[in-house]
């Protein structure tokens, strides 16, 4: 049993995902190093992907939690863990690891990420908020710590075989593109951003980013930032076949080659807007679309919706990263 005095560590974990022995070893090695008291262990399941146990944990007196586990699992930790003042720690266990590479976490060695959390500091960062009204009329509220998306991103991920995502790993999305590029249904939207003029758009893809990079190198909202209390809108229409060459390489090339580096950024210069891509700032965004559309969260299907009412709640959620160096 751990003091009442000492500090504690709930591991909030994914079976399928992690090596559990050699997670247990790592944590509690570290947590006596660092002179905390006894983990605690809590496993997800299909019917509790991470909240449940995430808000047990916290009710528990948990000082720090470990999310261990996929994109998925981070996400719901989250929208457990927001406003709570409780930390959370990234473990990268998954396929994209999407808010630790935003973060510039360390994504291939785990005791390293582990130690990093004992000793490490807190980041206040900004968390999406989500309402998803369905066709039905019925909603429900979520949070996204990466990106919200509907359209071509969103068939993507439906179309995505997760056999083969656990066997190829992102590669494994490379099918899914080409199954989603055949689809040349495009999205009707009614919107208004913060207290614009309400407006209307035929996009093929719509994206509120609170970070913007991705796997293979993709930055996909160069001017994205996770704690400054602002969403960036990406509103995608390419023009034919063309306008996706144009697409890619503004998004593989300039964007994720020349624009990560302070050379780079002078010779590109700002974020512009052009006939494929069109980037905004907010912190609301409130939409409808004329037929119901798969919308994804954080690289997860989340079935189909009608309208959605999304927001952003700034520092709402501190995740552990290493002391500056």
């Amino acid at each position: 049993m751990s003091s009442p005095d000492l500090r504690t560590a709930a591991v909030v974990y994914n079976p399928t995902k992690v090596d559990l022995d050699a997670l247990r070893d790592s944590v509690t090695s570290q947590s006596d190093a660092a002179g905390w008291g006894e983990p605690r262990w809590y496993e997800t399941s299909v019917e509790d992907v991470g909240q449940g146990v995430t808000q047990r944990a916290i009710a528990d007196g948990a000082d720090l939690i470990f999310a261990a586990g996929g994109d998925g699992t981070v996400r719901a930790v989250a929208e457990a863990a927001r406003g709570t003042g409780v930390s959370v720690a990234l473990l990268p266990s998954g396929t994209g690891n999407l808010l630790a590479r935003n973060l510039d976490l360390t994504l291939d060695d785990m005791p390293d990420s582990v130690r990093a959390a004992f000793t490490g500091t807190d980041r206040a960062i900004d968390l999406g908020v989500i309402d998803i009204e369905r066709e039905d009329r019925t909603r429900s509220r979520h949070v996204f710590v990466v990106m919200a998306g509907m359209g071509l991103d969103a068939k993507m991920i439906d179309n995505t075989d997760e056999d083969l995502k656990k066997k190829a790993g992102w590669a494994a999305y490379i099918k899914a593109v080409v199954a989603s590029l055949r689809d040349r249904n495009e999205l009707h939207l009614r919107f208004q951003l913060d207290d614009g003029v309400p407006k209307r758009a035929t996009v093929h893809t719509v994206i509120i980013g609170n970070c913007g990079s991705l796997p293979a190198n993709i930055l996909l909202m160069p001017d994205a930032v996770v704690d400054d209390g602002l969403f960036d809108l990406l509103l995608m229409r390419p023009g034919g076949f063309l306008g996706w060459i144009r697409v890619w390489f503004k998004v593989a090339w300039i964007n994720g080659i020349l624009r990560r580096t302070a050379v780079g950024r002078r010779i590109t210069g700002d974020t512009d807007d052009d006939g494929d891509l069109r980037y905004e700032t907010g912190t609301r965004f409130v939409a409808r679309v004329s037929r119901p559309e798969e919308i994804e969260l954080d690289g997860d299907g989340f079935g189909k919706a009608s309208a959605f009412n999304a927001w952003i709640d700034p520092g709402s959620l501190l995740v552990r990263v290493p002391q500056p160096r």
